[in-house]
């Protein structure tokens, strides 16, 4: 186990010690009053029957004769039944301490971990989510930590049981006949043995069988995401044969994993029982030459499996230790991942001056650029609008606005002061962006617009769906804002869900506004209503378009041409229409289509 992986373990039972105290002190107990009843029922055979010396310790001896002695017990053989009864019922007792205090634990820790982690994925930066696969953090999040609850709840205290019963056990068989004690342990190396050699293989095929359960989420959830994409091409087949590669890989190592199980139990099984035949032949042996009692004999065929048990599960408990460690470092693995770093000493200064690129270079990997020595002003309070191919670096641009990744090389200000001096969580609290695909929760369309503003009265989000241009098929669904919408917003089409998801990044107060390309999904007429709308209530707010559509790009201020990573033109609809570059070649063949779409509707309407 991974050393920062151990001291998580540390903390969580240090959290807990009261509770794992209380278990340590309820399985201490029970086996303790586990070990005493064969040895009560071997007193009573040998000494109170049949008068052959005692094996109890001096004070219980005396407190018997002062009953009356082996012959008052011997005529009251129900004292001894109504001690097995009690001390059965207190074993009972301490069993549901244990249970309850390692159950309490357990879950005070499933609780714990699942804070943490849940708490811990929320500061971590985006580019950590960007290659997170959200399957996988699933399933730490929950089947890791329900491992990690389990072995602590149930196996944790089995070991100090296991132990505790060993020593016990040898202890006591050494005192009463060393011989039998030799005999009787024969197997017992090679069981130790065994079970060493099945730790070993389980760990590797649990972290195999966990990760390949992983894989299996991921893509389970991915399908499950893009159910309107899958449905949309007809892939379903496709996504059945993706399922279940995946899905045969998982079987294929869990059935491995629960081979080595039934190898492990059958073997230990076999040479238990082997153990335990031999014990028994000894004892009978040496019963008949009279070596040893009847009481003796009962005593180590009693303790045997107290003996053999422990040391038998140990494979087990071992197993689970295995498969709670790589539980616990998969877990580790994401708490060790550094969250965005706190900035006590950062500013929070008005965002309405000047956006500066200047000689930005920024890629999301090593070698790779995305963005090249880009320079560019974006003047307050204006509406700019950029065009590119897709992979030219548009929504980079915007992402690093908002500091969801961090410049290699150069600076942008806001205002004349750099963002990295901002206060990330103010910028983007200041800073509203509204993607291609917006996510939308699976929560009325109310809610959904005043998620950034949950105490908004209904007038502030009537205004807000009205620039939104969404009030219209809002008031026309079956119980308007009250409307449920489906998970993701898959009960949408693509420009209702973007409307909406308009409406709630006007819900908030924006200094600057980005549109990545979210206007794609609704009509021009709608387009340019929703921009009038913004022109009019957000005088002050430098907006930021991004978009295919030349009609929608001609009524900004200032347009960027975005070219393989640099800014390649830069002007006026007017200035760049006529400048032979890629704004012009663009807006001369949407043109071109827009009026042979105008003639064959014209030939249709004469028809």
């Amino acid at each position: 186990m991974h050393k920062r992986s151990t001291r998580l373990m540390g903390s969580l039972i240090g959290n807990n010690i009261g509770h794992f105290l209380a278990g340590l002190l309820g399985t201490v107990m029970a086996v303790i009053i586990e070990f005493i009843t064969p040895i009560l029922l071997a007193e009573t055979l040998d000494y109170y029957l049949q008068g052959k010396p005692s094996r109890m310790p001096g004070f219980i001896n005396a407190w018997v004769d002062g009953w009356g002695g082996p012959a008052f017990m011997k005529q009251n053989l129900w004292i001894v039944g109504l001690a097995l009864v009690g001390l059965n019922i207190i074993s009972g007792l301490f069993s549901f301490m244990k249970s309850r205090a390692l159950s309490v634990a357990g879950e005070n820790v499933a609780l714990t971990l699942r804070e943490r982690l849940y708490n811990h994925i929320q500061h971590l930066p985006f580019a950590y989510h960007v290659k997170a696969e959200t399957g996988d953090l699933v399933q730490r999040c929950t089947s890791d930590v329900e491992t990690v609850r389990r072995f602590l709840s149930m196996q944790l205290m089995q070991v100090v049981n296991a132990l505790m019963m060993i020593a016990f056990a040898l202890v006591y068989l050494f005192r009463e006949n060393a011989r039998i004690t030799w005999i009787s342990m024969i197997m017992i190396p090679g069981l130790f043995a065994f079970a060493y050699l099945f730790f070993k293989w389980v760990i590797k095929n649990f972290r195999l069988s966990d990760e390949a359960e992983g894989k299996m989420s991921a893509v389970l959830q991915e399908n499950l995401t893009g159910v309107r994409v899958v449905r949309a091409f007809g892939q379903q087949e496709y996504e059945v044969e993706k399922f279940e590669e995946v899905n045969a890989d998982y079987r294929k190592k869990t059935f491995k994993l629960c081979n080595l199980l039934a190898v492990y139990w059958a073997t230990s099984d076999m040479m238990s029982m082997t153990q335990s035949m031999i014990t028994l032949l000894a004892c009978v042996y040496f019963a008949v030459r009279g070596d040893i009692t009847v009481g003796t004999m009962i005593i180590f065929t009693s303790y045997i499996w107290k003996l053999l048990f422990p040391i038998r599960q140990l494979g087990r408990i071992l197993s689970d230790a295995g498969k709670s460690s790589v539980a616990l470092e998969r877990i580790d693995e994401i708490l060790r991942e550094k969250e965005e770093p706190e900035e006590p000493n950062a500013l929070r200064p008005s965002l309405k001056g000047d956006i500066v690129f200047d000689h930005v270079t920024f890629g999301y990997e090593e070698n790779r650029d995305v963005l090249r020595d880009m320079s560019f002003v974006i003047p307050a309070g204006k509406t700019v609008a950029i065009l590119g191919a897709t992979g030219s670096g548009k929504s980079s641009m915007v992402h690093l606005i908002q500091r969801l990744f961090e410049v290699r090389q150069g600076e942008i200000r806001i205002g004349g002061i750099p963002i990295s001096q901002i206060d990330r969580q103010y910028l983007r609290s200041r800073v509203g962006l509204v993607l291609q695909e917006p996510f939308l929760y699976s929560k009325t369309l109310r809610e959904n617009v005043a998620i950034a503003h949950r105490d908004a009265s209904e007038e502030e989000i009537d205004r807000a769906v009205t620039d939104a241009a969404a009030k219209e098929f809002i008031l026309d669904s079956d119980k308007g804002y009250d409307t449920l919408v489906g998970e993701r917003g898959v009960t949408l089409s693509g420009g209702q869900k973007q409307r909406v998801a308009i409406a709630r990044t006007l819900m908030k107060e924006n200094d600057i506004l980005i549109f990545d390309d979210s206007l794609s999904a609704v009509d021009t007429e709608t387009d340019a209503a929703i921009r009038s709308a913004l022109k009019k209530h957000s005088r002050n707010t430098t907006t930021i378009i991004i978009s295919h559509r030349i009609v929608t790009l001609s009524q900004a201020d200032l347009i960027l041409v975005v070219e393989d990573g640099r800014v390649t033109e830069q002007g006026t609809h007017q200035q760049l229409i006529h400048s032979g570059g890629l704004y012009s070649k663009i807006f001369n063949i949407q043109t071109a289509l827009e009026e042979e779409f105008k003639e064959e509707n014209t030939g249709y309407a004469t028809v």
